[in-house]
């Protein structure tokens, strides 16, 4: 296959363009969707508007459970394979510096992982080709083809190649796995839920001696001291060093506060980074790159994830977690639920089957995430005051049992059945919690 597309005749270009199912956006979710649904034998064209290798604003830190994900698909997460191991997260605030090692788990592994965006997406790609799917690079979708009598989507048409050559590719199923942005959704008229929380994610690099730290670190202050007064702001501040000979610095910012739409965050950025000690490193003369920024769509802030034959999963389907702001492990997690639920479909015998086992999609979703996801938005509302955040930083802090129990819950991470009490008390709490 070259660069840009599989190759193919002219007189084989319509099945070549044809498919049981569209995936579009080749990021963690479209990758993983794909991977699962050729896996089991499915066809499938995989579309990605850029071509590999490309830059995407990431924190490029991991957790287990993104690192369970990865397993599952088969990656080579080995040291060798360039992929630097993590042993838990380092919070700082309120005076306080907590080291936690990521928890001993039946479900998930006890570490995680670090990787740049640029070769961590391209490498689940290749997962997914090596699978079967189709993949077509330097392919940009338009607009979404639709059955005029049902209102389905039965394809897509797009641009191709250097040369953005006009073609149509054809499917019963589509999946939008295009980002926040996601055209494709908003094409077939699912629009951002405004109730719903929305981050945002500025990060640059630095070469940096603390490069090969085997934590992420989390600054659970973000203070923003360029006023007259000192203002603690709506989010955190990470450090993540790459193993490379650089960091990723960059700040996490939730929109739940006044300060939120007039704050230019690359100048909080350079602010916060100008406070760290010198031998860090992280000053203009090490930046390695400009300071890029992201959406980061929060709490199934675009619903319904399945209409007319469309499936949304990861950042179009708004899978980022509240709590702390990952996006990748859901991205591919609700991919594999959204391959499941198709191939479960696909061996359906009429159409009105088929549609019945589609419309289970949102369901999982809500089973899965629902009761997590609504606890995450309250704490959302909490932090977002900052005398809350203040005295949330200062007090629990200090207590280290209370911490742990905080990092099993902001990262999500429990063992479903069994465990300890804490595992206990946050699968109970996500059960009884309503699922919106």
């Amino acid at each position: 296959m070259s660069e840009t597309a599989p190759t193919e005749s002219a007189s084989s270009g319509i099945s070549e363009r044809s498919a049981d199912v569209i995936v579009v956006g080749a990021g963690p979710a479209g990758s993983t969707t794909a991977y699962y649904l050729a896996k089991a034998g499915l066809d499938v064209l995989l579309l990605e508007k850029t071509a590999f290798p490309r830059e995407k604003v990431c924190g490029d830190g991991l957790t287990p459970r993104a690192t369970k994900q990865l397993v599952s698909m088969g990656i080579d997460i080995s040291e060798e394979a360039g992929w630097l191991r993590n042993r838990g997260l380092r919070i700082l605030g309120g005076g306080v510096r907590l080291q936690l090692d990521w928890p001993e788990l039946a479900a998930y592994p006890n570490y995680g992982l670090v990787r740049k965006r640029d070769d961590f997406d391209e490498q689940l790609a290749r997962q997914a080709q090596k699978a079967g799917a189709r993949l077509y690079e330097r392919c940009t979708v338009g607009a979404p083809i639709l059955d005029g009598r049902t209102g389905r989507i039965t394809g897509v048409e797009a641009k191709l190649g250097e040369e953005k050559t006009p073609v149509t590719f054809h499917a019963p199923l589509v999946v939008a796995a295009d980002g926040n942005s996601t055209r494709l959704s908003l094409a077939m008229g699912l629009h951002r839920r405004e109730d719903r929380p929305m981050g945002v994610a500025v990060r640059t690099y630095f070469t940096s001696p603390r490069h090969d730290d085997d934590y992420l670190e989390s600054w659970l202050e973000l203070w923003d001291r360029r006023g007259v007064e000192d203002r603690l702001l709506p989010g955190y501040g990470w450090i993540f060093g790459m193993g490379d000979g650089t960091s990723n610095v960059g700040l996490g910012v939730l929109n739940t506060s006044s300060s939120f739409k007039e704050l230019d965050w690359r100048e909080v950025l350079k602010a916060w980074c100008a406070s760290m000690p010198e031998d860090w490193g992280y000053t203009p003369e090490n930046m390695t790159g400009p300071i890029r920024g992201a959406a980061l769509p929060m709490a199934f802030n675009r619903q319904p994830h399945y209409t007319r034959g469309l499936l949304l999963v990861g950042d179009a389907g708004g899978m980022v977690n509240p709590f702390n702001g990952e996006g990748i492990a859901y991205a591919m997690e609700s991919g594999q639920i959204a391959a499941d639920v198709i191939v479960q479909a696909q061996a359906r015998a009429t159409a009105a089957q088929r549609e019945l086992a589609l419309q289970r999609y949102p369901k999982v979703l809500k089973d899965t995430y629902g009761g997590y996801y609504t606890l995450g938005r309250a704490f959302v509302k909490l932090i977002g005051n900052p005398k809350v955040m203040k005295l949330a930083t200062q007090r629990g802090l200090t207590h280290p049992m209370l911490m742990r129990f905080t990092l099993k819950l902001l990262a999500n991470l429990t063992d479903p059945t069994g465990g300890d009490a804490m595992d206990r008390i946050i699968n109970g709490l996500t059960k009884v919690t309503p699922r919106a």
